[in-house]
């Protein structure tokens, strides 16, 4: 048993164009104050890192872990979530998904992947310098388009779309490797890996390879109607990062799984802020120390109705409740005794 660390906080929600949140310095002030000691850094906000001289300097890497500390914080992940997307994309949703890739690329689906391999890569150099084992990201989807399947999907469609992903990311993960940090993906709706069977799937199409690990993120999971905790139970061993996201499941008899197209306050699945929603947090705390889980819980705000100001005022103090400090001692040690046959054997009647 591990003793998880935090409370930390996902800085890509909170990123914007008024103080304290234009800048790193500003906001590492804000967060904090709020009592959070680490902070995910969502690496396309050139406010927050310059991601291609992070990979290419250590010195660049030093110097802004040294700029974070000064205000007691630590780095726990870099993210590539918007990255990582773009490693993957079907045709249904290039146009859309432009909007995360550099206008040089915009309306070019070929460099814009390469784009996107080569930013991931960088990621894992950068981390690699930070000297931070793990790294957030998504996975991408060839499939997401076919996940309900009406028509009918052709024989064989979904082997070929999980190969040409594993092929895509291979190169990537062996990159992680060499730097020795782990790729967590965060298991998604919209990302071809979105539950268990599906990250299984993109599992054996990399041979198993050791660094293809996971970020656990509970809400999504909540929306898919999918036990969260026997998740952890199933794939401990690969949890690598954990994102603290509260979510809701209210279906009616006009909407449930799906939506109905809705926007977020309206959809029976909905996401909250940390203690508004269902999760079972300390459950999942107590899972994650049983298991040995000793990274970084960190809040991801994304409430449909509370303010980031305030979810990130009350994320800290939620995290820091939530954490167990592991015990080292058993209960009943006080019984406990040096073992004497003889006594065992009366015990039981042997002699």
């Amino acid at each position: 048993m591990k003793t998880i660390k935090g409370p930390a906080i996902f800085l890509a929600q909170f990123m914007g164009d008024e103080a304290p949140f234009n800048t790193l310095e500003s906001i590492c002030k804000w967060v904090s104050d709020l009592g959070y000691k680490g902070i995910q850094i969502p690496t396309w906000d050139s406010r927050c890192i310059d991601l291609k001289t992070a990979a290419e300097s250590k010195t660049y890497c030093d110097e802004l872990a040294g700029k974070i500390g000064e205000y007691g914080l630590e780095i726990t992940e870099l993210s590539t979530h918007l990255q990582g997307q773009l490693v993957a994309v079907n045709p249904a949703y290039d146009k859309m998904f432009d909007a995360f890739a550099p206008a040089e690329v915009h309306g070019k689906p070929k460099e814009r992947t390469e784009w996107a391999k080569q930013q991931v890569k960088y990621a894992a150099t950068a981390s690699k310098h930070l000297g931070i084992s793990g790294h957030a990201t998504f996975s991408g989807s060839l499939l997401w388009h076919t996940m309900y399947p009406w028509p009918q999907r052709p024989n064989g469609l979904v082997e070929r779309g999980f190969k040409e992903l594993a092929d895509r990311w291979l190169p990537i993960l062996n990159h992680f490797d060499e730097c020795g940090v782990d790729a967590c993906y965060e298991v998604h709706p919209g990302e071809d890996l979105h539950d268990g069977i599906s990250y299984e799937m993109f599992l054996e199409e990399v041979n198993n390879h050791p660094r293809a690990c996971l970020l656990y993120d509970p809400s999504h999971f909540v929306l898919q109607q999918l036990d969260y905790l026997e998740y952890i139970d199933i794939y401990h061993e690969r949890i690598k990062a954990f994102h603290v996201k509260d979510a809701e499941f209210n279906p009616t008899g006009r909407s449930g799984v799906y939506g109905g197209y809705q926007g977020w306050a309206n959809r029976a699945g909905r996401f909250r802020s940390p203690g508004d929603g269902q999760v079972d947090f300390t459950g999942i705390f107590s899972r994650l120390s049983q298991y040995g889980f000793d990274g970084w819980a960190v809040m991801e705000w994304e409430c449909c109705i509370k303010s980031p100001e305030q979810g990130a005022q009350e994320g800290a103090p939620f995290i820091s409740n939530h954490i167990i400090e592991v015990t080292d001692k058993a209960f009943d040690d006080f019984a406990g005794a040096d073992v004497d046959n003889d006594y065992l054997d009366k015990l039981l009647g042997l002699s």
